[in-house]
């Protein structure tokens, strides 16, 4: 996907910068063109390692709050995962990381979106509980500190509870917002209100859980074992990794569902939660925790719409539909009030 915050270097100028960086160069095979915020390149090291290098966007270039510090982030969250407490979560191993880029391992497998419409029900319903368990095993990871919010400074995003932190990210994307010309379709004071009112159910949140708040199909690798020579055929897939840490904070771990609904049923009777609950992961579907996901999902609404600013999307088909998502989230909200 074309964005404006997206670094392009040529091979010759991504070879200094890996040497000089890590000592060791490389050789630029092909541009990941997926990706929505940073470049990524697939790449092979002069020692003979395959990776994927992530070029922060250029010094200077306009990004959304949260966004300030987030490869950082997603090179502190793949730390995280590598130590024991990261166990049973698969994901690229972290090779290299700089203030301006990060260098990871490349995952077998495919993304999931890729190869959707090729898994049958079955495969695809056991991936989705195989799914489910993966992120209740994230969620064990919390906030050395007992913060919640985004673990970068430069987002000045954190706080000592949920719900001073929540509203912090949300005021920080109607800032944005308003920087942009963004139409949200709705006023900022009714926005704010519809906050306000979940006041008490985000206070039940007391865990700052590590919360990955991307993880639609694309984010996410499957693999199918070699046996019967045809990807997506009858042997079992299994998910060989998550990728794109960096929009990752501290919070409720009910606020995973909301990207994971991109990819399917997230109901409490669906296999996702299955396997989420499966593994040790508690959901309750109360009324509180519902009020919470319309307040997640406005959320996710919101930052959708404001970058599309930063990133040119202006007067795309890609803006309208997150416009019409914007308005189903802050609808289901007025229908809670």
């Amino acid at each position: 996907m074309q964005s404006l915050t997206k670094r392009r270097v040529s091979a010759e100028e991504l070879d200094v910068l890996m040497r000089e960086a890590t000592g060791v160069g490389c050789r630029l095979e092909t541009e990941l063109t997926d990706g929505w915020f940073n470049t990524a390149y697939r790449v092979r090291f002069d020692d003979g390692r395959a990776a994927v290098v992530k070029l922060a966007p250029p010094a200077g270039t306009p990004v959304l709050r949260y966004e300030r510090g987030i490869m950082a982030t997603e090179a502190a969250v793949y730390r995280r995962l590598a130590s024991p407490a990261g166990a049973g979560v698969p994901t690229p191993e972290l090779l290299y990381a700089g203030e301006e880029f990060l260098a990871v391992s490349v995952l077998d497998g495919t993304p999931w979106d890729k190869v959707a419409d090729r898994l049958p029900a079955a495969a695809e319903s056991a991936l989705r509980r195989e799914l489910g368990g993966i992120t209740a095993r994230l969620h064990t990871l919390v906030a050395e500190d007992g913060r919640f919010g985004y673990p970068a400074p430069e987002s000045g995003l954190s706080a000592p509870d949920w719900r001073t932190a929540f509203t912090a990210m949300v005021e920080a994307l109607l800032a944005d917002a308003e920087h942009w010309g963004s139409d949200l379709g709705a006023s900022h004071a009714e926005i704010r209100d519809l906050v306000a009112a979940g006041g008490a159910a985000l206070d039940e949140v007391t865990r700052p859980c590590l919360v990955h708040f991307d993880l639609w199909p694309g984010n996410i690798f499957v693999g199918v074992p070699d046996t019967t020579g045809a990807e997506g055929s009858a042997s079992t897939p299994r998910i060989t990794g998550l990728i794109d840490h960096e929009r990752a904070f501290w919070g409720d771990p009910a606020a995973e569902l909301v990207s994971m609904e991109l990819g399917g049923d997230v109901g409490p009777d669906s296999a996702l939660v299955a396997g989420y609950r499966e593994a040790g992961g508690r959901l309750d579907f109360t009324p509180a925790l519902r009020h919470r996901l319309a307040l997640y999902g406005l959320y996710l609404g919101l930052l959708v719409v404001a970058e599309c600013g930063p990133r040119g999307y202006e007067d795309s088909d890609h803006l309208a539909w997150c416009r019409t998502y914007l308005a189903e989230r802050v609808a289901a909200l007025r229908a809670l009030a």
